[in-house]
């Protein structure tokens, strides 16, 4: 899984990308707050990102508003890693809807914890998209026929919208995606078709 690490501090933007690739991610690291937000409007973004607060050019609370404003075409998990670690701070940055926030210095094994469960959310939500995405299809392949419809009770032809009387498959060919196949019932084959075959010459 893709995993940006936003930090302007170099050392602790490559400690951070050695430590992420150690734990099985694919890590870009970036040191400004314009870069990130470029990797993040990119088809193929990151799914967790690690951001820092005060960063050059866009800070990440800026940042994490632009990203929830946007429509992702896949989620993004965000946690911030920053020095800053009032409580006004932390109430900002999880009111701007980051989901996740780690003050520095950071236990290496409670970030990977966090990590973690950012990884459960993105496929749970992953998960849950397919299953909407299933049923979406799955809707809009069944067209359904509702209401009163009016039928002979002789033919059994049914009148349309036009006033125009259909034969019944013909109907619903119509108004549905229903398909025909056709054959002879029981009851239709002792009544109709058997005094048939009696009537044919015998060669």
């Amino acid at each position: 899984m893709r995993i940006l690490i936003a930090e302007d501090d170099a050392v602790s933007r490559r400690m951070l990308e050695v430590t992420c690739r150690s734990w099985g991610f694919d890590p870009v690291a970036v040191g400004d707050g314009a870069a990130a937000w470029t990797s993040l409007q990119q088809q193929s973004g990151p799914s967790i990102v690690l951001l820092d607060w005060m960063m050059p050019g866009m800070d990440g609370l800026e940042l994490v508003r632009r990203a929830r404003a946007r429509q992702p075409a896949k989620p993004v998990y965000i946690i911030f890693l920053t020095a800053r670690a009032s409580r006004e701070d932390v109430v900002r940055g999880l009111l701007a809807q980051a989901d996740d926030y780690v003050t520095k210095p950071f236990d290496h094994q409670e970030l990977r914890a966090r990590i973690q469960v950012g990884v459960r959310v993105i496929e749970l939500q992953q998960a849950l998209a397919e299953r909407i995405a299933e049923l979406e299809n799955a809707l809009n392949c069944v067209n359904k026929l509702q209401g009163l419809l009016p039928i002979c009770s002789y033919c059994k032809r049914i009148r349309n919208d036009r006033n125009y009387w259909q034969r019944v498959e013909s109907y619903i060919a119509e108004h549905s995606e229903a398909e025909f196949t056709h054959g002879v019932c029981p009851q239709c084959y002792e009544a109709i078709v058997k005094p048939e075959i009696g009537r044919l010459p015998v060669v």
